[in-house]
Parts: C-alpha cells; structure tokens; sequence
C-alpha cells in the first residue's frame, strides 16, 4: 500500500477504498447497487472527514450530527463509511453483504447496524425524516438550552438521489421544511441524471434548486461532484447558514470510473461484473486483489474526525454534569425522556367520563391529551389541516413556527405523507413523543411512513378521526371501509378502535406506555353513548386488546363481538335478544392485535371454544374478522363502499341496526326471525 499512498492523497486513498468496498460487496452479494456509491463517494468523504460530528464508542449521543442516507439503495457506500470510521461493522460482515442476519442488509436498517440513524429505502422517506430530525433538534434547543448550556446544536446531514426528488413526499417534506425555516438542515442532492429505466430526461425535466429556492431554501450548485474543494466550500456554507435549510447540487457520474457502465442505468442496480470491477479499479489506480482491501490510510482518514466527535461528546457530557447542577429540573426532564420513562403519576390525570353522556371519541381523545399534556411535555404533534376535526389541539401551548420553536402544536399542512415521515423522525430523537392527525381515510396517504414506523418499531401515534361510513354526508370518498384492515395487517402497529369515551381513555394509556411500536387510534365523528360497563372494565380490558362488557344471563347461546361504535349496537341488540331468551355475551374487541398477544386462557376466557356460535359487527370490510367467529360465526361487516347522507340514514340504509343484528343472531341459531316490531 506505499505504493498507493505515495502516489495517492489521504483524500483520495478514502475515496477508492469507499468506492471499492462497494463494487467488491456487491460482487460477492451478486446483488446490490454500486453505481451511486461510485459517484457519491467523494461528497461522502468530504463531509464524514471534515464536518460531520460522530463518535463511533457512543452512537446515541444525543447531540451528535445526524446523517441520513435518503438513497438507501447506496447503502454499501454507508456501510463502508461507518467501517473505516470505526463502528461496530467489521469487515466480515461488508462481506456478509445483503445475507441473512448480517450487520449490512441491502437498504439500511437502524434497528441492525450501529451508527444508522434511520431506516430508508424507499424514496424520499429518508429526506422527510430528516425534517423531523430538523424539528426534533429546533425543540430539543428551545426546551433544554441555557445560557452557557448550549446542549442541542447538532446538524442534520442528507444525501439524496434524483429519485429522491421525484417523490411526493420529499416535496411536501422540502416545503414544510422551508416554512419552518430548519436552518439545522442540509440536503446533498446527487444529481447523476440517471434512474433504473434509463436517462432521468424520460419522466423528469424540472430545475431542482429552483424548486428548492422556492421553498426558501438557501441552495448551491457544485458542477463537479469530484471536486472536494468545492463540496468543502459548499457544505461549510451550508453549515453556517442557520435560518434556511440548504440544498447543495452535486453533479455526478454514476458508475463513475467504469468504462462500460459510468453514466447508464447498467451502473445503478446491479453488479459491475467481475470483468467490468477490475477495468474500473484499473481506471481509477486501485489494485485488482485482493477484494476487500482497506488500507490504513483510509482508516487514519477519518480518526482526526473520530478524535473531534470524541472530543465533542465528552465536551458534551461534562457540560451536562454542570447543567445538572445549575439547572436541576431540567436536567431530570432530559434523563427522563432519554430513558424513555413517563412522568410519575400522568396516570392521575387520565380522565373518567359520566355513563350515559353522549361523545364522539374523537372529542373524547382530545380531553384525554389535554388532560395529560401538562403532565407529559414531551408530547408534541398536531395534524394534516385538521387540528379542529381531529381534536389534535394542545391548549394554551403555542404552535411550533419559524419564529417560536417551543410551540408543542404542529401544522403540518394538507401533507399526510410528509407529517408521517416527519413524526418517525421526531421519535427517533427519544426525546419526544409525537402524534399525528388526520382522518382515517387518508391514512393510506402516509401508509409508507407507517409502515417505517411498524418496522423501527418506533412509538408513534396517530389519531385517526372520522373512522367509519357514519362520518356521514362527505360520502364515499370520505369513508373508510377498508383502512382498518390494512392496518391491522402492519406487523408491529397496534390499531385501537375505541367503543366509547372510557375507552378511549383506556386507548391513549395504551400508546403511551407502548415502546415497540406505533399506535393507532380510530375514532368517530359521530357520538356514542359512554357505556355503564366501560368506566368499571376499560382500564383492564383495553390494554388486553379485548374483553367481556356484558356477560351471560341465563344462558349461553350467541357471543357477540364489536369495536368502536358498533358496540353500542350490539348492546342494543343484546338487550332484546335476552328478552328473547337468546342468552348473550358481549364482548368489545378495541384492538386485534393486543388480544391476540394475550395467553390463549385469558382469550378462551373471553371467546370460549364452547360457544361457537358468534357473531361479529364492524363497519369496515370483513378482512380477517373469521379469525374471531371462527367457521361457524358470521360478520355483519361491508361489502362496498358508503353513501353521502346523515349518519344515521346510511347505517339504516347499509343495514347497521339493532334489527338487522337481532336478525342475524336468530338466523345464525337456527331460530325464526324475530316479528316486525
């Protein structure tokens, strides 16, 4: 290796030895991208050995610089960045490259490999969490900074693709960002002009950093993305800029040094061959063999910025201990949230409604949160336009802006997509936890964010109004029917469908307490009576995922099983089947997947396999529901999609009523059917 260094630049030696860890993990995978790690290798050096701010012995030091890989699929240039840097990624696992249970899967995933801030792969999540990160940072410095504390000065760092660029997602995350003004936040936009299917000039012919200035960013060009001079001026420039966020153009040549492939699709997703890996290595002056090949240089590379990152954390730690002592309370709150604990007694403060009174739970939702907020500071969220309808308003707590960064409220804009990337990015920082609203319907615009949450495992919450066809006269375009199976079929999300106020009491503790995973909350519009039996079961029951609310007398022929508002529907219909003399269990089921966690005695307790009879009532489609009622239970569920009317014409006209129950309990018992009343 003297031979290189001699010819070579530290610079230059860190470079190739990114560019060929990648081209030499993608050949032993026979699968992965290195057409990207190519061309972006340069920018990626300049900024981990000149800017970035990253100890490697402590990952999660919270003041640390965050660096977001929007373009997952270039993960092998991250991997080999994280390796030379000195994080806990050996090189036998760049070698295990995209195999089962390694350190480095194809797209990175911060759950299996130190030093990954967050997961990303599909495009443009990367870039919107990233502004949640902005946003974390803005309101970690506006609650903890002191004077002469300054602990929250981090920067967020991304490298982003043109395919990045295309998604809606980082549109609506890029605008926000610069409503907001994130002056913490900096985007390198690799700008190599090519996709999988070919020239981006195909489908994308739009000027970026005009696009960016008209968000208000503050944006740069660098014609070269080779030259490190200029990305160093750039990023430096970027990183002094405090009240805009920043966008850096990089113009590069994927594939670059392949004399076969630089500049086409061929370079982008899958391997160079093993004839066309050794041409480039050639090109660029790097030996054929051995693979692999890390030269000490390339490690001495990034120690001087090892050294800093140290430097600064135990700077950090030791301004914390001071911070401890000349603000006390503060400190406590910090430890607290970063040990992920809620405050001592917020259970004092969850509320208990009057049996009888009539309320949506969505209206309930929004007393709980605000009987809890004061309580726990950390929650922060708001919705996607419709903080009134959600009940998502925090009161007397200001809005998080460009101009007061200690508002707990957030607008997020008619942008469901973005505020779901945003809240995962939020969380990630353990410092808050945040919420987000909109109707249950346009869930399935942020359903990708959702997904990233499920799979991080991340405790987001989101509020989910107007959760069935009865929100009524907006129609069908409004109305769920089959938002919440889709939902419950996310691994790691709990879906919460509360029947009443109590429930929904019992819904917000759920979320609250959960640590290893997102919440869903599905709430009505309309209003529901608070059920006598809830404020005596819901606090045991909910968290259970199900429970028995009204149990048998005199006999034990039919169980019936809802959620949400239904179940005031079939307590009505219970009511007349025991004067009947059919004899009936009701039991309220607010969330599959907590019952189906629960020990098979408790679910046989409240579901007993002597009973097979059952029948089950949602206003939803049917998906999944016979896990429940089993063979020979039935659904009375949806087949189709709603109608534009007053709520309670289209339950009658969908037959959602008592009578259409009692009808079906009767047929599905063999018995007559019920005289017209």
């Amino acid at each position: 290796m003297t031979e290189i260094a001699a010819a070579q630049s530290l610079d230059r030696i860190g470079i190739d030895t990114l560019r060929f860890l990648a081209v030499d993990m993608v050949e032993a995978a026979q699968s992965g991208h290195p057409g990207a790690p190519l061309g972006q290798a340069p920018m990626a050096w300049a900024l981990w050995s000149r800017l970035l701010r990253f100890d490697p012995d402590d990952p999660g030091w919270p003041d640390r610089d965050r660096f977001v890989l929007s373009a997952g699929h270039a993960s092998a240039l991250l991997y080999g960045l994280l390796h030379l840097a000195g994080f806990d990624l050996p090189l036998e696992e760049l070698r295990r490259f995209r195999q089962l249970e390694s350190k480095t899967p194809g797209h990175p995933e911060n759950f299996l490999t130190a030093g990954v801030e967050t997961t990303t792969g599909p495009l443009g999540q990367g870039l919107g969490n990233a502004v949640g990160m902005a946003m974390a940072r803005e309101m970690a410095a506006a609650t903890f900074n002191r004077d002469g504390f300054p602990l929250f000065t981090h920067r967020v760092w991304v490298i982003a693709s043109d395919g990045d660029m295309m998604e809606g997602v980082a549109s609506e995350a890029s605008s926000l960002a610069g409503h907001l003004r994130l002056g913490c936040l900096n985007v390198l936009y690799d700008d190599n002009r090519i996709t999988i299917d070919g020239p981006t000039e195909l489908a994308f012919s739009e000027d970026v950093v005009a696009r960016y200035a008209a968000y208000g960013w503050h944006v740069q060009s660098v014609e070269d993305g080779n030259d490190l001079g200029a990305l160093d001026a750039a990023m430096r420039a970027a990183a002094a800029e405090s009240g805009r966020p920043s966008l850096i153009r990089v113009r590069t040549h994927i594939g670059y040094g392949s004399p076969g492939k630089q500049d086409t699709a061929d370079a982008h997703g899958a391997p160079l061959g093993s004839d066309e890996a050794a041409a480039t290595k050639r090109a660029l002056g790097w030996p054929e063999e051995p693979p692999f090949l890390v030269p000490e240089e390339a490690r001495q590379g990034l120690a001087a910025a090892r050294r800093r990152g140290a430097e600064a954390r135990r700077g950090w730690q030791q301004a914390r201990e001071r911070y401890a002592q000349e603000h006390p309370q503060a400190a406590a709150e910090l430890a607290r949230r970063l040990d992920g604990r809620l405050a001592e007694g917020w259970r004092e403060r969850l509320p208990r409604f009057e049996e009888g009174k009539a309320m949506a739970t969505r209206a309930a939702s929004g007393k709980v949160l605000n009987a809890l907020a004061p309580a726990l500071p950390e929650l922060v969220g708001g919705s996607a336009d419709l903080t009134e309808s959600n009940q998502t308003l925090i009161a007397d707590s200001g809005d998080f802006s460009a101009a007061e960064r200690a508002g707990r409220n957030l607008r997020f804009g008619v942008r469901e997509h973005a505020m779901g990337s945003a809240l995962n990015g939020i969380a990630l920082s353990r410092l808050f936890r945040p919420y987000g609203g909109t109707f249950l319907i346009f869930s399935d615009y942020m359903r990708p964010a959702i997904r990233l949450a499920a799979l991080m495992r991340l405790p987001v919450i989101y509020v989910f109004t107007h959760d069935s066809v009865f929100l009524g006269e907006d129609g069908p375009t409004h109305q769920p029917v089959s938002q919440l199976a889709g939902l419950r079929a996310v691994p790691h999300l709990a879906v919460l469908r509360p029947a009443d106020a109590n429930e929904t009491t019992a819904a917000w503790a759920v979320a609250l307490e959960r640590r290893d995973g997102p919440t869903a909350l599905a709430l009505t519009r309309q209003k529901v009576p608070t059920l006598a039996a809830t404020a005596e079961r819901a606090a045991e029951g909910v968290p259970r995922g199900g429970y028995v609310l009204a149990d048998w007398q005199g006999g034990e022929d039919l169980v019936l099983l809802a959620t949400g508002s239904e179940v005031q529907l079939v307590m009505e219909a219970r009511e007349r089947l025991q004067r009947e003399g059919v004899g009936t269990r009701v039991v309220s089921l607010p969330s599959w997947e907590l019952f189906a966690a629960q020990p098979q005695e408790y679910r046989d307790s409240v579901l007993p396999p002597r009973a097979p009879r059952r029948l089950a009532v949602e206003a939803a489609a049917a998906l999944g529901w016979h896990r429940w009622v089993g063979a020979q239970g039935e659904v009375l569920a949806l087949d189709g999609f709603g109608a534009s009317a007053p709520w309670q014409e289209v339950a009658r006209h969908l037959g959602f009523t008592a009578d259409e129950v009692v009808r079906r309990a009767r047929s599905l018992l063999g018995l007559p059917a019920p005289p017209d009343p």
